[in-house]
């Protein structure tokens, strides 16, 4: 692609061919219609568009502008709603061709065109499944998944109550067909194909290269939750740490995996609150958007709560109330940026955290004595010292991992379904290997002096060079720039849903110039004030390891292994094996009542906690 590019320009039908291989799927009708411009003007907007584009499409299907998109994708996934606003259907057979089948092109918004009769969901009634993906392709002509398609070995049947589900699912998607309007994100493509039997069926048409699943899935499970990790450590020490470090990472990849096949019992499943929905119903879903909600807001006070306690250190003139505002004041205009400008920078985020750790670990080895050098390592110890604030290092640990909500999404974007393992283990490897550096060597270098974040003990030493330390807090600052106003963008979503503000409702309703000019400033209004509500609540509670703790033992236990292990009980029920099923359940059970006692010991006080 990016060859084709780069050659000369000779003719109006060369120029039009590269104008049409270097637009998205998505932009090819808007490209052949400009085939009918004059010959000068074609050249004039190919050759520019050709020399905007050259940085961003540097490396062909695997380009930055690529990855941008891909993680556009990704980020829709707390959408709940039982609508289809982020699909767009698609003609073009260039990346993706079926290996049965005829194609449907659809002449209105999704679904609208389908006749009920004849389109049929991708279970059949006794419970085996009609069809099955391989590398992006749907076959229609298989009742049972062979070996590899998809994603590994995979059961055919499923419970009675999820094929109940998966048919009121589909009913539920025929009956809402609104049209994507007002949606700046990246939309996933579907494509409809006709099956040999006459029904009809939409299939998504994955996207995303392997290293883009493996670099979205890195930057979920990146954050700023890596900071408290060698408190954690101290909490738990070293041995219970670093076996509840591995528990964590290997039981997550293990839910990250099943979540998967889960997708794979019907190929319409795109999200986390899809599977609730076939496992357990409408309601599953409104606690999944609870879930969500909570989880992006946790994240989001975590993330201004971090960035006021680092610039007080270096900058004690104002105080972390105050730092917390100007944090909000910075985010605001963020609020308002398209999402499609705002993922391009999610890599900033990634490269912040991991350059944090090789900071700390060039200051650990610059300084000769302690606190805070790692030639001169502090004391730590094999077991916890206080044995009763040992349930705090579980959600401090578990708070790292919180990225299945996207896990789905990414999964079900993939060019090649079956590589989903490959890139799952890239990325724990990967998560792993970073977050237990920080946890070693946060606790080597301070022990007992641990703070919140080891970032707050590091910043107070003035030992260390102070080049490095204002590189910390230019990361830390970067973190909450790049990675709040995406996280608030579910959270302004939802509130515009449950206030009837949604953009696509202004096309269905009459509205007058007035009324449409007050929607869309109420929707101004609600970006600041979900800017406004997390300032208040990192003002009210500014404790970053309880925001942590809390987080990591209420939702990433609820939301990471609770869930993923209920929805796979619940649909595939007894054709799990009765190992794989008493692995599932004591999981269930020890994760829950590792949740449990993790989510009272976060609301207890630190005092209280010293006197046990």
């Amino acid at each position: 692609m990016f060859d084709e590019e780069s050659e000369a320009l000779g003719s109006q039908r060369s120029a039009t061919q590269r104008t049409l291989s270097t637009s998205s799927p998505l932009d090819s009708r808007a490209s052949s219609d400009r085939r009918y411009i004059g010959n000068d003007d074609l050249i004039q907007r190919t050759r520019s568009g050709s020399l905007s584009m050259r940085i961003t499409q540097v490396g062909g299907v695997n380009s930055i502008d690529n990855f941008a998109r891909s993680w556009q994708r990704a980020a829709c996934f707390p959408e709940v709603f039982p609508r289809r606003g982020s699909f767009t259907t698609t003609d073009s057979d260039d990346e993706w061709q079926p290996s049965s089948g005829n194609f449907i092109r659809p002449q209105g918004p999704l679904h609208t065109d389908l006749d009920p009769t004849l389109t049929r969901p991708l279970l059949s009634d006794n419970g085996a499944a009609s069809s099955y993906q391989r590398d992006g392709v749907y076959n229609a002509g298989h009742l049972e998944p062979p070996l590899g398609t998809s994603y590994g070995t995979i059961s055919s049947r499923v419970s009675e109550s999820a094929r109940r589900h998966v048919i009121e699912f589909h009913k539920q998607q025929q009956a809402h067909t609104e049209p994507a309007v007002g949606h700046d994100g990246e939309q996933l493509l579907v494509k409809q194909v006709q099956h040999e039997d006459g029904t009809r069926g939409n299939v998504v048409v994955g996207q995303s290269t392997v290293p883009q699943t493996v670099f979205n899935s890195v930057n979920v499970l990146i954050g700023v939750g890596l900071l408290s990790l060698p408190l954690a450590m101290k909490h738990a020490g070293w041995l219970l740490g670093l076996l509840f470090l591995l528990f964590a990472a290997l039981t997550t990849a293990y839910t990250a995996k099943i979540l998967a096949k889960c997708l794979d019992v019907d190929q319409s499943l795109v999200t986390y609150a899809d599977l609730a929905y076939i496992s357990f119903g409408h309601h599953a879903r409104l606690v999944i958007s609870l879930l969500f909600c909570l989880e992006l807001l946790g994240a989001c006070v975590a993330l201004v709560v971090l960035f006021a306690d680092s610039l007080h250190v270096l900058f004690p003139g104002l105080s972390i109330p105050q730092w917390q505002v100007v944090c909000g004041l910075m985010l605001m205009p963020l609020s308002f940026v398209p999402l499609r400008l705002l993922s391009v920078t999610s890599i900033l985020g990634i490269l912040s955290c991991t350059s944090i750790v090789a900071i700390i670990c060039i200051d650990g080895f610059l300084k000769p004595h302690a606190p805070g050098s790692l030639r001169e390592p502090a004391q730590t110890y094999l077991f916890p010292e206080n044995w009763s604030t040992l349930p705090l290092s579980f959600g401090l640990i578990m708070s790292p991992w919180g990225g299945h909500g996207v896990f789905p999404n990414i999964y079900r974007d993939m060019r090649h379904p079956h590589k989903y393992g490959r890139s799952l283990w890239t990325t724990y490897i990967f998560t792993y290997s970073l977050d237990c550096t920080m946890a070693i060597l946060g606790w080597l270098m301070f022990g007992n002096m641990i703070r919140d974040e080891v970032t707050a003990n590091v910043l107070r030493i003035k030992e260390y060079p102070q080049f490095l330390s204002l590189c910390i807090i230019v990361f830390i600052a970067i973190i909450p720039i790049t990675k709040v106003p995406l996280n608030c963008r579910p959270l302004v979503a939802t509130m515009e849903f449950l206030c009837g503000l949604e953009p696509h409702t202004e096309l269905n309703g009459d509205y007058t110039e007035r009324t449409i000019f007050i929607r869309k400033l109420l929707r101004v209004l609600i970006r600041i004030f979900v800017v406004a509500v997390i300032v208040v609540m990192a003002i009210v509670f500014p404790s970053f390891d309880r925001i942590m703790a809390l987080m990591g033992s209420a939702l990433c236990f609820t939301i990471c292994i609770i869930l993923p292990l209920a929805f796979y009980l619940k649909i595939f029920g007894k054709e799990i094996s009765r190992r794989e099923r008493l692995l599932d359940w004591s999981l269930l059970v020890i994760s829950s009542v590792l949740a449990v006692i993790g989510t009272v010991w976060a609301f207890l006080p630190h005092e209280l906690l010293m006197s046990l």
